[in-house]
């Protein structure tokens, strides 16, 4: 039998009633050469019967609850392919997502990510709104990482391919990253080689209750995303030390956080024109345009010190 030249990794905890169809779009595919695992991290409801139904067209594996970046590490020492493709089992991919892919990486040998946009979903399936990330980059992007402090318009995991030889230099996903291991993939690999962006809406991007997207945060989400993204520039730090890799990530330099921080504590107008400063001139986001909207934007909207923030405390 002829070694697969791409490796399906699909993901899988308590989504019985999606994995379908995340399983059947990568069936579907206009691709030769590929392999699909699933990879079950304990679920309760109905996938193990969902799955059972697939038979020898897909490779199961169970296994107790241990989170995504386990999940995902078992999935590729099952694998055998020379291109991982990821895929969350609550999205799902359009019929030319792998042969787009295995070309970029064929046209690019130094690439060790390649990843397209996202189509945000209802929960029904149907249109949310603009394909995601709106903004495309490519090439060599530690430069860029080192001054936004790792932070860019990343892709979300079933947007990502890497390339075997890559994940081999880069190792397992540290289980820390039991959710999101996403900016495990996009804030590592791109210090192992270039990055290809296809701007192709290229896949599905389900959005519910149970993942990171919000229309608003409250105080709850945006502690746990400042505390995810502290403990992502401190694995980044780590990997480069480990592997002995040019630049440090500084947290000062992640723009995100520190609005995050001001939406929670408020801002004086000291805060509110630093902080549309900084914008301006935030490394993160490439485009000028938008990052100027959005700069003006967030320092308008930012609460003012001592005033309610008006944002649910449930954490508190």
């Amino acid at each position: 039998m002829e070694r697969p030249t791409i490796s399906v990794l699909i993901n899988n905890y308590n989504y019985g009633r999606f994995v379908a169809q995340a399983i059947d779009s990568a069936l579907s595919q206009q691709a030769s050469n590929v392999e699909i695992i699933i990879v079950d991290d304990g679920s309760s409801d109905q996938s193990r019967f969902v799955l059972d139904g697939y038979d020898k067209r897909v490779k199961v594996l169970f296994q107790e609850n241990q989170g995504q970046a386990a999940a995902i590490n078992a999935a590729v020492k099952l694998s055998s392919g020379d291109i991982l493709c990821f895929l969350d089992a609550d999205d799902w991919w359009a019929p030319g997502k792998l042969s787009a892919t295995a070309a970029a990486f064929h046209s690019n040998p130094q690439a060790s990510l390649v990843y397209h946009r996202l189509q945000p979903t209802q929960t029904d399936g149907s249109p949310a709104f603009k394909p995601i990330p709106r903004t495309l980059c490519s090439g060599n992007l530690p430069p860029r990482l080192a001054r936004s402090a790792g932070w860019w318009p990343f892709p979300m995991t079933s947007a990502v391919a890497v390339r075997r030889s890559a994940w081999d230099a880069a190792g397992d996903i540290p289980e820390q990253f039991r959710m999101s291991a996403d900016a495990w993939l996009t804030g590592i690999y791109p210090f192992l080689g270039s990055v290809v962006a296809l701007s192709d809406s290229l896949g599905f991007y389900r959005i519910h209750n149970n993942n990171w997207y919000r229309p608003v945060d409250d105080a709850a989400m945006l502690r746990k995303r400042m505390a995810h993204w502290q403990a992502t520039v401190e694995a980044t730090n780590r990997f480069l030390s480990a592997h002995d890799l040019a630049g440090r990530l500084r947290l000062t330099d992640h723009y995100p956080y520190r609005v995050a921080s001001a939406k929670l504590q408020g801002a004086d107008t000291r805060t509110r024109f630093s902080l549309a400063v900084e914008g301006l001139f935030f490394a993160g986001e490439p485009n000028l345009l938008r990052r100027t909207r959005d700069a003006l934007r967030t320092a308008y909207d930012l609460p003012r010190l001592g005033q309610d923030v008006g944002l649910s405390e449930s954490a508190r």
